[in-house]
């Protein structure tokens, strides 16, 4: 395994980190990983230690202000900051790997992030797997709270408003709660008022328009997922115009299902989706 980093310019002219990881011989394909709120890239290895011995090239970048990126922790203008760099960034990948089918991988916000590229830019894309989409919020969060931040996110942006969900419901393997705690790339802090604002809009646009999304899609979701509602993935699943879209509701499992305890289960279904959509290979 061959592993490559450096940085690229972002929205705004940002700084932003990028890494990836490659098979020794040619990849077969990409999988374009896209991280959730707070943390970076490098959480993937589950996934790395799976797809890359099986030909899969895997990229990643660490969002605005997140991990190794440049940036005010949690803050960002509008919510197509991410968009847009996730665009620069596959074009660059895009480049690095002419002529490879491309997968997106978004996770929780990521998941959300992921959704809102697929409205616009599914060009060059073979599908999409999103794990824990944030679709919904959860339902934890107060609706006053929700339409004061939207009035803050005006008023006062950077202000913190809403503490994240405990560590704890990450998921159910207490070594990787406690290696996410420790880990000094994870915020800890609390949403700032205009990310909320924009995840709130982003959220509802991408109920409205997922009629845009024709490509092949597979939804990832823990039943007890409490950062996110799980009904979002119904909602997503039910709304795209995909012909080939898979839903997939894990019984018991948290938030991050690809660091749940039953996640080589989580990573075999992800492994049969992608080499059917692929074919055989020579």
């Amino acid at each position: 395994m061959r592993h490559q980093e450096g940085v690229f310019a972002g929205v705004r002219n940002s700084r932003l980190y990028y890494q990836g990881w490659l098979p020794e011989g040619e990849p077969k394909a990409v999988l374009l990983i896209v991280h959730g709120l707070a943390e970076h890239s490098g959480r993937y290895m589950n996934l790395v230690n799976r797809f890359v011995p099986q030909g899969y090239a895997l990229y990643g970048i660490d969002h605005l202000g997140h991990g190794r990126s440049a940036g005010e922790r949690l803050v960002l203008e509008r919510f197509s900051d991410y968009t847009e760099s996730l665009k620069t960034y596959a074009a660059m990948v895009g480049r690095w790997q002419p002529g490879k089918p491309v997968f997106l991988v978004g996770h929780s916000m990521g998941g959300l992030i992921a959704a809102a590229y697929l409205l616009t830019d599914q060009e060059g894309l073979s599908g999409a797997v999103l794990s824990g989409p944030a679709i919904r919020p959860p339902g934890t969060i107060p609706a006053l709270t929700i339409l004061t931040g939207r009035l803050l996110s005006l008023l006062l942006p950077r202000l913190g408003i809403v503490p994240r969900g405990p560590a704890g419901d990450i998921c159910r393997d207490p070594a990787v709660v406690a290696a996410y705690l420790a880990d000094p790339l994870v915020y800890q802090g609390k949403l700032t008022a205009r990310l909320g604002a924009e995840l709130l809009g982003a959220m509802a646009r991408v109920r409205r328009e997922a009629g845009r999304i024709r490509l092949p899609l597979l939804i990832l979701q823990g039943s007890a997922d409490r950062l996110v509602d799980p009904a979002g993935a119904r909602i997503l699943y039910d709304g795209v115009a995909s012909r080939d879209k898979r839903l997939i509701l894990y019984e018991g499992l948290y938030h991050e299902v690809f660091n749940e305890p039953e996640h080589s289960r989580v990573l075999d279904d992800v492994e049969h989706w992608l080499a059917a959509r692929l074919g055989p290979q020579p």
